[in-house]
C-alpha cells in the first residue's frame, strides 16, 4: 500500500528531518575548505548567493501574486524583505573580497549554480501555497544552519576571512519566520493543496541547496 502522508506541516517537517538525516545532501563547500582555497571559495560563495536572490525575489512576487492573503501574503511580504535587506550586505561582502558587482554578471557559469533557482522557480509557478510554504521552511532551516557550519569552520581552522563576510553569514535561521512558513503550509493544507506534493517539493528544494555548496566548493 502507498504510504499515508498526512495533512499536517509540522509532520511534514519531521519527515523532511528524518530524510535528511538518512540521506543528507551535504555541504561540498565544507569539505573543501582550507586556508589557501578560502579567498576563492568565498568569492564563488557570494557570487552563487547572488544569483539566488535575483530568483527569490520574483519567485516570492510570484507567490505574492498568486496567493495575495493571510497569512501567506505576510510570508511572502517577509520574505522578500529578508532578501531584498540582505543584498547590500553582500555587496560589502564582494567589495571586501576584491570582487565585481555579484549582481550583474551571471557567475560561475555552472549548472549547480542555477540548481537553486530552477527549482524555487517552478515551486513558486506550480506548486501550491503548501508546497512552497513547507520548501520555505526547508531553504531557511537548511541554508542557515550550513552558513552557521561555515562560520565556525572557518573559525576553527583559523582562517582569515573578511568581517563583512562572517558577519553576513554568521546568522541562524528566525524562529518566528520558520513558524509562520509551517503556518502558511498548514493553512494551504486546510485548505486542499496536496501534502505529498508538498514534501516532494520541499525535499526537491533541499537538494538543490546541495549544488549551491557544490557550485560554490567548485564541485560538479
Amino acid at each position: 500500500m502507498p504510504e499515508i502522508i498526512p495533512s499536517d506541516a509540522r509532520e511534514l517537517a519531521r519527515r523532511l528531518e528524518e530524510r535528511r538525516e538518512q540521506a543528507p545532501v551535504g555541504n561540498a563547500l565544507l569539505d573543501r575548505l582550507d586556508g589557501d582555497r578560502a579567498p576563492e571559495l568565498f568569492r564563488r560563495l557570494v557570487a552563487v548567493e547572488a544569483q539566488c536572490h535575483s530568483a527569490e525575489m520574483i519567485a516570492y512576487g510570484t507567490m505574492l501574486a498568486r496567493f495575495p492573503r493571510r497569512p501567506a501574503a505576510d510570508l511572502f511580504i517577509r520574505l522578500s524583505r529578508l532578501v531584498c535587506d540582505a543584498q547590500p550586505k553582500l555587496r560589502k561582502c564582494a567589495d571586501a573580497l576584491d570582487m565585481p558587482d555579484p549582481f550583474e554578471s551571471f557567475w560561475p557559469p555552472d549548472r549547480e549554480t542555477y540548481a537553486f533557482n530552477g527549482t524555487l522557480s517552478w515551486v513558486a509557478n506550480q506548486g501550491s501555497q503548501a508546497s512552497f510554504a513547507l520548501s520555505s521552511y526547508t531553504d531557511m532551516v537548511v541554508y542557515f544552519s550550513g552558513c552557521s557550519a561555515l562560520v565556525r569552520r572557518v573559525r576553527e581552522l583559523r582562517i582569515d576571512a573578511p568581517a563583512e563576510f562572517i558577519e553576513y553569514y554568521d546568522d541562524d535561521a528566525s524562529d518566528e519566520l520558520t513558524e509562520l512558513a509551517l503556518d502558511v503550509a498548514q493553512d494551504g493544507l486546510v485548505r486542499g493543496d496536496d501534502p505529498q506534493d508538498a514534501l516532494f517539493q520541499a525535499r526537491l528544494l533541499e537538494e538543490s541547496i546541495g549544488d549551491f555548496w557544490r557550485s560554490a566548493a567548485n564541485v560538479s
